[in-house]
C-alpha cells in the first residue's frame, strides 16, 4: 500500500505541467506494471512456484511404467523381471537378451494385435542401438511406426504416448548395471 502512495507522489512531482487522461493514472499507479518492480517473497501469489500432485491415475489411461532397474520394470505396481513387452491389454515377458536378438520373429507379437497399435517404442538398454533394418521394414509394412531409444527414454516416451491415449506398445530391455561409479583397486 505504501508503495502505491510513494509511486503516486513521485509521478505527480515528475509530471507537473503535463496533462494525462484520467484512464492513464491507475495503470501508472500499480507497482506491478512499472518496469523497475521485482517480485519478492511478499508478492504472495506471483512469487510462489507451482506444484502439481497427481492423487490418482485417470481411469482408462492405460498402463504406465513407474520405474526400471537392471533387473526389470515396475509397471502399474507389477514387477516384471527381464525384458518385457508392454501391450495395450497385457504385460508379457519378451524373449530377447539384447538388441541383437530383436528379429522379425521376436516382433511378430506386436503386429498380430487387435486393435492394431499405432506406434512401437523399443528400449535397447542403456544406450541407443541399431535395430536390423529388415525388422523396421517389416513393421513399417504392417503400418506400425517404430521409435528406437535407450530404455530410460523409451519408458518416458511410452508413458507420454499412453497418457495421450495413443494405441502404443513397448518392447523394453532393462539397462545393465552401471559400473561408472565403481572404484577398482589394483
Amino acid at each position: 500500500m505504501s508503495t502505491a502512495v510513494c509511486t503516486r507522489f513521485l509521478l505527480q512531482r515528475a509530471t507537473e505541467g503535463f496533462l494525462f487522461s484520467s484512464r492513464a493514472v491507475p495503470a501508472f499507479s500499480s507497482p506491478f506494471l512499472s518496469r523497475g518492480h521485482r517480485l519478492g517473497p511478499s508478492d504472495d501469489e506471483m512469487y510462489q512456484r507451482t506444484t502439481v500432485s497427481v492423487m490418482q491415475k485417470e481411469p482408462g489411461s492405460g498402463v504406465m511404467i513407474q520405474s526400471y532397474s537392471p533387473r526389470g520394470f515396475n509397471i502399474d505396481g507389477n514387477k516384471v523381471f527381464g525384458p518385457c513387452a508392454v501391450l495395450p491389454p497385457a504385460i508379457l515377458q519378451w524373449n530377447v537378451g539384447s538388441h541383437k536378438d530383436i528379429t522379425e520373429e521376436s516382433v511378430s507379437l506386436f503386429h498380430m494385435l487387435e486393435p492394431r497399435i499405432e506406434i512401437l517404442v523399443l528400449g535397447t538398454g542403456a544406450r541407443l542401438e541399431r535395430i536390423n533394418p529388415s525388422v523396421l521394414a517389416l513393421l513399417k509394412s504392417k503400418g506400425i511406426a517404430v521409435e528406437v531409444q535407450d530404455t530410460p527414454n523409451a519408458c518416458a516416451t511410452f508413458n507420454f504416448l499412453t497418457s495421450e491415449r495413443r494405441v502404443a506398445a513397448a518392447g523394453l530391455i532393462p539397462p545393465p548395471v552401471s559400473t561408472a561409479l565403481e572404484v577398482t583397486q589394483e
